[in-house]
C-alpha cells in the first residue's frame, strides 16, 4: 500500500535508515561481542540487552525499507483547488477556525496540525474544494465543516 510523504519526511526516514545501518548496527554488534567475552551467556544481562537491541534495530530497519519501497512523494504541482495529500486546509466549524495539512499516515501529528489522509477527518476532506460544506462522523459525533481555503 502506498504511503504518502513530504520530501522532508521521506528524507528523515532515509536518514534514520542510514543511521540504523551504519551507526547503530555496528555499535550493537560490538556490545554483543563484548558481552560474549564476559563468559556465561545464560545469566548475562548485558548480552540479553544487546540481543534485544539488535532485534529491535533489525525490525525497524526492515520496516523502514518496506515503507521506503512504497513511499510516494507528495507533489506540490497540483493547482486544481481540490484537497489532496499535501494540501493545507483552512476550515470553520462550531469549534472555530482551524488550519491543518493533510499528510500521509506516517507523518501524522494532529497536535502540530498534520492530519492523516487515512483518519476520518482527513479522508472526509480529500477531493473537496473551497466553499464545500461537509459532515464528518467522529468519536464525538457528527461535525459540520466549511472549507475556507485550500493551498
Amino acid at each position: 500500500m502506498d504511503q504518502y510523504f513530504s520530501k522532508e519526511g521521506l528524507e528523515k526516514l532515509k536518514e534514520e535508515l542510514k543511521n540504523r545501518i551504519e551507526v547503530l548496527r555496528p555499535e550493537i554488534a560490538m556490545r554483543i561481542k563484548e558481552a560474549k567475552e564476559l563468559g556465561d551467556l545464560s545469566e548475562n544481562a548485558e548480552y540479553d540487552a544487546a540481543k534485544d537491541a539488535q532485534a529491535t534495530n533489525e525490525g525497524r530497519i526492515e520496516e523502514l525499507k518496506n515503507v521506503l519501497e512504497n513511499a510516494v512523494i507528495i507533489s506540490s504541482a497540483d493547482n486544481s483547488g481540490m484537497i489532496r495529500v499535501g494540501s493545507s486546509v483552512k476550515i470553520e466549524s462550531k469549534n472555530g477556525i482551524q488550519t491543518f495539512v493533510i499528510v500521509g499516515a506516517a507523518e501524522s501529528d494532529p497536535a502540530k496540525g498534520f492530519i492523516s489522509n487515512e483518519s476520518p477527518l482527513g479522508s472526509a476532506f480529500i477531493g473537496h474544494k473551497k466553499g464545500d460544506k461537509i459532515e464528518v462522523k467522529t468519536p464525538k459525533g457528527i461535525t459540520e465543516y466549511k472549507i475556507l481555503e485550500v493551498n
